[in-house]
């Protein structure tokens, strides 16, 4: 395992996978793959643009002779899939675009690992597969999937195919299930950076519902680390959860970065709920943890660490919230405040 292609590299988990992996390994080389939509953006990775262990290729993920030609000309061993559709609530505006770059990408990916017959093939996946778990259940790898929007349907459609690849073609495979990642470049349509961004502009924090949702967010660099922990000592054909344990109630986590930023909770602003909304999701990671992994964030210092990013980097996320973000986030908070 020398020479990764890392798709959708150009994104928030992924350019942040990029930059940890460029930083542990010297002999390592990483080819991002990316089809720079409306998520994608070069300038996560311009600290990384001008290693010559870096290179970049624009292209989708669903054009199998264009990711044939990447893995060729780089002579990949690796391939990383983060490219995907991930926003929940797009999938409920568009599901034809989370089925296509989801599902249909990730199996041209497979083709072509499985015809290069590539040292392995990592999917990111996500703790949604498993649907709402209602307390105190905690899901373990070998639960049921019971995902219950398009976007989380898409990726346990995607994880199956991955199996299949495995039992099928014999493709080496690993597969982990993330929770929720805050941090660094993180696009300002998901909560945490759309409410650091619209606090520090004194904007309403638009909450789904009642605000009580459960959720569990983890720093974006600690998951890196279990990723590259199951790439390296991982079992082929084996699913891996990632997360803190630890809940948080969205309302909880609103008013924290009000707190760090010394705003008023009247900033808050419950707006109707989205529709099939998970209630709770809590994984068991302890066979993550059987292989020496633990989470170096808490959660206050994950969220700390993220909302100072965001005060300190106006330059990057000011020019993101405009254009198509603003008939987005219309579409989406405005029309059901």
């Amino acid at each position: 395992m020398r020479n990764l292609l890392v798709t959708g590299g150009a994104g928030f988990i992924g350019s942040n996978f990029v930059h940890y992996m460029l930083g542990k390994y010297d002999d390592y080389r990483i080819v991002v793959y990316d089809k720079l939509t409306y998520a994608g953006n070069l300038a996560n990775l311009a600290p990384v643009a001008n290693d010559p262990r870096f290179a970049f290729v624009q292209g989708d993920i669903c054009d199998i002779d264009a990711v044939r030609q990447a893995v060729r000309s780089y002579n990949i061993d690796t391939i990383v899939n983060f490219a995907a559709e991930t926003h929940v609530d797009r999938s409920i505006m568009a599901p034809d675009a989370v089925v296509r770059t989801n599902v249909n990408g990730t199996w041209a990916l497979l083709e072509v690992a499985r015809e290069f017959q590539l040292e392995r093939f990592h999917q990111i996946s996500t703790d949604e597969v498993y649907g709402a778990i209602p307390a105190p259940r905690r899901s373990r790898e070998g639960d049921p999937l019971e995902p219950r929007s398009p976007y989380s349907a898409s990726k346990a459609g995607a994880e199956h195919l991955v199996y299949a690849y495995y039992i099928t073609y014999g493709v080496p495979m690993t597969i982990t299930r993330g929770s929720n990642n805050i941090g660094p470049y993180h696009y300002p349509e998901k909560a945490v950076p759309l409410f650091t961004t619209n606090a520090i502009d004194n904007l309403p924090l638009p909450i789904y519902g009642d605000g009580l949702q459960v959720r569990d967010y983890q720093y974006v660099l600690d998951h890196c680390e279990a990723i590259d922990l199951v790439l390296h000592k991982g079992q082929i054909g084996e699913v891996y959860n990632v997360g803190t344990e630890v809940e948080t109630p969205n309302i909880e986590m609103a008013r924290k970065i009000l707190d760090i930023l010394g705003k008023p909770y009247s900033l808050i602003q419950h707006v109707t709920d989205r529709a099939g909304h998970d209630r709770r999701y809590a994984l068991d990671c302890s066979k993550l943890r059987a292989l020496g992994w633990r989470s170096r964030h808490t959660f206050d210092e994950a969220l700390e660490k993220t909302v100072r990013w965001f005060v300190e980097n106006e330059a990057w996320w000011r020019p993101i919230k405009s254009g198509e973000y603003l008939e987005y986030y219309r579409r989406q908070y405005v029309e059901r405040g």
